[in-house]
């Protein structure tokens, strides 16, 4: 039988923070689902800023060298991304838009029409947390903005959701409450079935 993979991509700069310990239980439930699990920090690689040149829509990588070819290879390899952002300004931090951006060509071709996925037959699953009281933080678009600019990338990508989970109110909170954890377990089991 061949090895499954998961990426495990922390857009965080604080890995021990409620967004890193959502990811470490995720990355924990996909080991016991069977897959073999690679775990990447965004703070802690070079990826420079994308140069707009447009190369990479038909090479399929990004012209400049540096840690994103890293990536490019992890994003062919894994059948599931997992991704954990935190809200900054109703969106996803800089590093992870920034390797969005990088990631054009990667997952996606250009055509006339339409852009045509790259990624096909894989799967995602995000997590992200704001400091904005549940309801208020998805009727205000705190949370509802990171997800959805996470979710536009992943799509466009050819990619299938797993499940977002979103740990709203985090100020307030000293712990992750329970359900946010049973949450990102049943993704597993929906995947099992």
């Amino acid at each position: 039988m061949s090895k499954k993979y998961v990426l495990a991509i922390l857009g965080s700069p604080h890995s021990d923070g409620t967004v890193g310990t959502m990811l470490n239980h995720a990355a924990s439930e996909a080991k016991k689902a069977g897959y073999e699990v690679i775990k990447i920090n965004l703070y802690e690689k070079n990826i420079a800023f994308c140069q707009g040149c447009r190369v990479c829509l038909k090479t399929e990588t990004c012209v400049q060298k540096d840690d994103i070819q890293e990536m490019v290879s992890l994003f062919r390899k894994c059948q599931v991304v997992i991704l954990g952002a935190p809200v900054y300004w109703a969106n996803v931090p800089a590093p992870v838009k920034n390797l969005f951006d990088r990631l054009l060509g990667t997952v996606m071709e250009e055509t006339a029409t339409f852009p045509k996925p790259r990624m096909r037959g894989k799967k995602y699953m995000l997590l992200t947390a704001c400091q904005t009281p549940a309801p208020f933080s998805w009727i205000f678009g705190q949370s509802r903005g990171a997800i959805r600019n996470m979710e536009e990338f992943f799509k466009i990508a050819g990619m299938r959701s797993m499940g977002k989970i979103v740990c709203a109110d985090t100020r307030r909170r000293n712990e992750i409450p329970d359900y946010i954890f049973r949450k990102i377990g049943r993704c597993w089991k929906k995947e099992q079935l």
